[in-house]
C-alpha cells in the first residue's frame, strides 16, 4: 500500500519515525511473519523425518541467519535498492529503466523483456500463495492450545481471507494507520520470545559461525541438503518487497527499519526457536507457539493473525500497484482502477485483480489445507523472481557505467546463490511448486499475447492511416461542412491521421471548426512534471497535434492534459470549449495466415480487447463529451 512520505531538503524521503514505522507494516509484513513456518520447515527438512538433532538445529539456524545477511541485507538493502528509476522500484520499473518496452522481437532486448515479464508474472503467483500460507500458519496455533479445534483451522482461514478481499473496495487507508504500530509490537514480541529461548539454551549462539551451516550441508547428503535449503529459503521470502516499495518510502527509511529493528528481531527469534528445540526436540510440531508461555498462546494467536492479515494486505496492494504499472506500459489490457484515497496517489483498488487473486488464494487454502503442504508451493516462484531481479540489476549497473568486472563478480556471486536456492526449491515442483508457476505462466502468456496483439494492431493502423499531406490535400480539394464547436481525436501515434478522423470525414463530409489530434503517451519514468506534460504542434491554423506525456505511475487524463496545455499557454483557452472527443472503437478480426500470432492467440487477444476497460474511461473522458467511431482491423 503506497503512502505519502515526507522529503528531506535533498528531495529524498526523510528518516522520520513515522515513515520508518509505516515501512514496518507495508515492507516487512511478509518477511516478518516467516518465523511462523520457515524455521519449522527447515529443521524438518534437515531431520528427514527423524527427531531433530542438535547439529541439524544449529545448522538450520546458521543457514537462516546467513541467508538473511547475504540475500536481504547485502543484496537487497545495500545493492538492489540502488537500482531505482527516479525513486521508483520494482521489476516493472527496472524494465522501464532498461528501455525494454519497445524491444524488437528476437533481439536481446526482446529476450530481456520476456524474462522481465515472467518475473512480473511471478509476483502474482507469490501474491496468491503469501496470504494463504501466512494466515493459515497463524490460525494453526489453535492446534497447539486446543487440538480439538484442528478441523476449524481451514474454515476460519477461509473466512478471514474472504473478509480481507471483501474490504479491498473500501481502500486500505482505514487499516493503514494501524499497520506500523501492530508490526512494531509484533517485532518486539518476536525478539522477547527469542531472548527467552536463548536464555535457556545459550549454546545455540554457536550458529553465528557460518561454518555450522556449511558443515551440516556438506555432510547431510545432497537430498537432505537441498530440502533444507529450499525450506530455509522461506525465511527470506518477502525481501523483494524492499525493492518493490522503494518509491513509497525511499531507501533510507527501508534500510533503517531493516537494520535497526527487523533484522535483529528476526535473528533473535530464530535463535530462540533453535534454542527451544535443543531443549525440547518434540516442540518441532510448532516451535513458534511452543516458544511462548502457556498464558500467552491465545493473545499470540490473535497478534499473529493480525500480523499475517497485514502481510497479506501488503501483498494484495502490491499486486494492484504492479497491475497499474503494467497497464500503463502496455503489458496488460486496460482495467478499471479505483482510487481509494484522494490525497495519496498510490492507494488503488483493481476489482478484476482482487477477485482473481481471491480465487487463487482460496483455491490454495482448499487444495493444500495446511501451511506444511503450502510450504512446498511457496519458494519456487520467489526464488525465480529473485534470480531475475539479480540479472536485471546487473544490466542496469552496466548501463549506468559501473565496472563490468565488478558487476560480474558481485552480481555473479548473488546470481549463483539465487540459482542454488532455485535448484533447491525446484525439487518441490510436484509437491506444490506447480501452483504458483502455473499462475505465473498464465499471466506471462496473457502479457505477451496482449503486447504482441497490440503490435499487430498498430502495424495494421500504420498501413491504413492517411499521411498528413494527403489528408490536407483532400480537405482542400473537397472542403467539408464546418461544424460548430471543437473536436479532439485520440490517436495512438504521433504522426499521420487517425483512422477514425479520416473515416469520420469520409462518411459525414463534415469537420469541426477547430480540430485537435491528441496522443497520450506513457514515458519510461514514474512521473512527468506538469510543465513537460503537453507538446503542441500546429499542422494548420485549424488543426493542431497535441502530445501528452505521463509517467507509468500516473493516470493519463486527457481533459486534464489539455487543461495543462492551456495553463502553459501552448493552447488557447477556446480550443477546449465545447469540446467533443472522438475515439476509435476497433473490432479485431483474426485471420488464419502466416502473419502475426497463431489464430487461437489472436482470438484470445480479441477477447481481452473486448473485455478491457473502455478507452474513454481509461483516459478519463466524460461520457457526455465522447463519440466512438467504429473500425474493423484484421490481424
Amino acid at each position: 500500500m503506497p503512502v505519502a512520505h515526507e522529503e528531506s531538503p535533498t528531495g529524498r524521503p526523510a528518516l522520520r519515525p513515522a515513515v520508518m514505522l509505516g515501512a514496518l507494516g507495508i515492507v516487512y509484513g511478509d518477511i516478518g511473519t516467516s518465523p511462523l513456518y520457515a524455521f519449522k520447515e527447515a529443521v524438518r527438512a534437515a531431520s528427514a523425518g527423524a527427531p531433530p538433532t542438535p547439529i541439524a538445529v544449529t545448522g538450520a539456524v546458521s543457514l537462516i541467519l546467513w541467508s538473511l545477511i547475504l540475500i536481504v541485507s547485502i543484496k537487497y538493502a545495500v545493492l538492489i535498492l540502488r537500482a531505482d528509476n527516479r525513486g521508483e522500484g520494482g521489476i516493472v520499473a527496472m524494465l522501464a529503466l532498461l528501455g525494454a518496452r519497445n524491444a524488437k522481437p528476437g533481439s536481446w532486448a526482446g529476450v530481456l523483456l520476456v524474462v522481465g515479464l515472467i518475473g512480473a508474472a511471478l509476483l502474482y503467483g507469490d501474491g496468491a500463495i503469501t496470504p494463504a500460507i501466512s494466515v493459515l500458519s497463524a490460525v494453526e496455533g489453535l492446534k497447539v492450545e486446543a487440538p480439538a479445534l484442528s478441523r476449524f483451522v481451514v474454515p476460519i482461514t477461509v473466512l478471514i481471507l474472504v473478509g480481507l478481499f471483501l474490504v479491498q473496495s473500501r481502500g486500505v487507508a482505514f487499516i493503514g494507520r494501524i499497520f506500523g504500530p501492530v508490526m512494531l509490537v509484533w517485532f518486539v514480541v518476536l525478539a522477547l520470545l527469542g531472548l527467552g529461548g536463548i536464555w535457556h539454551a545459550p549454546q545455540i549462539l554457536a550458529a553465528l559461525n557460518p561454518l555450522k551451516a556449511v558443515e551440516f550441508l556438506t555432510h547431510a547428503g545432497w537430498h537432505v541438503s537441498f530440502a533444507m535449503l529450499g525450506a530455509a529459503f522461506l525465511a527470506v521470502t518477502g525481501g523483494e518487497a524492499m525493492y518493490a516499495d522503494l518509491g513509497h518510502f525511499g531507501a533510507g527509511p527501508i534500510r533503517a527499519s531493516w537494520f535497526g529493528l527487523v533484522l535483529p528481531a528476526l535473528v533473535i527469534h530464530y535463535f530462540g526457536q533453535g534454542a527451544l528445540l535443543l531443549v525440547e526436540p518434540d516442540a518441532i510440531e510448532n516451535p513458534f507457539y511452543r516458544l511462548s508461555p502457556d498464558w500467552a498462546h491465545y493473545p499470540l494467536i490473535g497478534l499473529a493473525t493480525l500480523a499475517t492479515v497485514i502481510a497479506s494486505q501488503s501483498i494484495i496492494s502490491g499486486a494492484f500497484s504492479l497491475t497499474q504499472q503494467s497497464i500503463q506500459l502496455g503489458f496488460l489490457p486496460p482495467m478499471r482502477v479505483v482510487h481509494t484515497a484522494r490525497l495519496e496517489r498510490g492507494q488503488i483498488y483493481v476489482p478484476m485483480v482482487n477477485w482473481l487473486l481471491a480465487a487463487a488464494t482460496l483455491s490454495a487454502v482448499l487444495i493444500f489445507g495446511s501451511s506444511d503442504a503450502l510450504a512446498g508451493a511457496y519458494g519456487i516462484a520467489v526464488a525465480s523472481l529473485m534470480a531475475i531481479t539479480t540479472l536485471l540489476a546487473a544490466l542496469v549497473a552496466l548501463k549506468w557505467g559501473y565496472n563490468p568486472v565488478a558487476v560480474l563478480a558481485v552480481n555473479g556471486f548473488f546470481f549463483a546463490i539465487d540459482l542454488v536456492f532455485l535448484g533447491a526449491n525446484s525439487v518441490k515442483l510436484f509437491e506444490g511448486g506447480w501452483f504458483p508457476l502455473m499462475l505465473a505462466g498464465l499471466v506471462a502468456f496473457l502479457m505477451l499475447t496482449w503486447r504482441k496483439g497490440n503490435q499487430l494492431v498498430e502495424a495494421a493502423r500504420v498501413a491504413l492511416r492517411q499521411p498528413e499531406a494527403e489528408f490536407l490535400e483532400q480537405l482542400r480539394r473537397d472542403p467539408p461542412i464546418v461544424l460548430p464547436g471543437n473536436a479532439a481525436f485520440l490517436s495512438s501515434a504521433t504522426s499521420a491521421i487517425p483512422l477514425h478522423l479520416s473515416r469520420f470525414v469520409a462518411r459525414s463530409h463534415a469537420l469541426h471548426k477547430r480540430v485537435l489530434i491528441v496522443t497520450a503517451r506513457y514515458e519510461e519514468e514514474p512521473t512527468v512534471a506538469r510543465d513537460r506534460r503537453a507538446e503542441v504542434i500546429a499542422i494548420t491554423p485549424d488543426i493542431t497535434r497535441v502530445i501528452l506525456r505521463y509517467g507509468f505511475m500516473e493516470d493519463a487524463s486527457v481533459p486534464d492534459g489539455l487543461r495543462c496545455a492551456v495553463e502553459s499557454k501552448r493552447l488557447p483557452p477556446e480550443c477546449i470549449d465545447d469540446l467533443t472527443i472522438f475515439i476509435g472503437h476497433e473490432t479485431i478480426i483474426p485471420k488464419s495466415d502466416q502473419r502475426g500470432m497463431a489464430t487461437w492467440r489472436e482470438e484470445i487477444y480479441a477477447f481481452l480487447l473486448r473485455n478491457a476497460e473502455r478507452t474513454g474511461a481509461h483516459f478519463c473522458v466524460p461520457t457526455r463529451q465522447l463519440v466512438e467511431v467504429g473500425t474493423e482491423i484484421e490481424i
